[in-house]
This record gives C-alpha cells, sequence and structure tokens, in this order.
C-alpha cells in the first residue's frame, strides 16, 4: 500500500465523476489504517474504509490487490502489487470505457 496509494492517488483527481476509487484496508486495526491516511493519500480524492469483509466478497488473497469493478458489479481487471501510473491510466481508461 505504501508504494502503490500514491499513484493511485496521484492519478485520482482526473477520474474524478467518471470513477469511485475505494481504498479498503483490512487485515490490520482501523486505528493504523487510519492513521495513514493523509500520508499515503489524500481523503478527498480516494474514498477510504476497513472492511476485513470485502477482502473474501472479492476474493482477495492478500494486499496490495487492485480490483476495478463496473457500477453493475463486472470485474474489469485486478491485479496484485502496485501498477506504474501509465499502466494504472491504462486500466481505469478501460473501465471508464465499459461504463
Amino acid at each position: 500500500c505504501r508504494r502503490e496509494l500514491p499513484v493511485i492517488d496521484a492519478v485520482a483527481s482526473d477520474y474524478q465523476g467518471r470513477v469511485t476509487i475505494l481504498a479498503v484496508a483490512g487485515r490490520s486495526t482501523p486505528e493504523a489504517s487510519a492513521a495513514r491516511v493523509g500520508d499515503w493519500f489524500s481523503p478527498d480524492r480516494l474514498m477510504w474504509g476497513y472492511s476485513d469483509e470485502m477482502f473474501g466478497l472479492f476474493g482477495v488473497p492478500g494486499q496490495p490487490v487492485s480490483v476495478l469493478v463496473t457500477s453493475d458489479g463486472f470485474e474489469v481487471n485486478r491485479w496484485f502489487g502496485s501498477a506504474s501510473e501509465a499502466d494504472l491510466r491504462a486500466a481505469l481508461d478501460e473501465l471508464v470505457a465499459y461504463g
């Protein structure tokens, strides 16, 4: 998350209104996760929350994992670890194209 969230945060403003980005923390504590908000990303650009249940819902075995899902629940892309800014933008463009 330390490497991934700053990259996501850097591109998030370019996709506001078209993509909702939710950073889900888990397998830690809500307090430890909350302490990183503002350091790793801006809560003005990324929504965030703490939920161990989300990992099970999306079949995520570990962190960090990114899952891109359309508003009707279709999974467009998924990757483990961090992505470059260019790769992230390409994945988000693909998500936007799905609608």
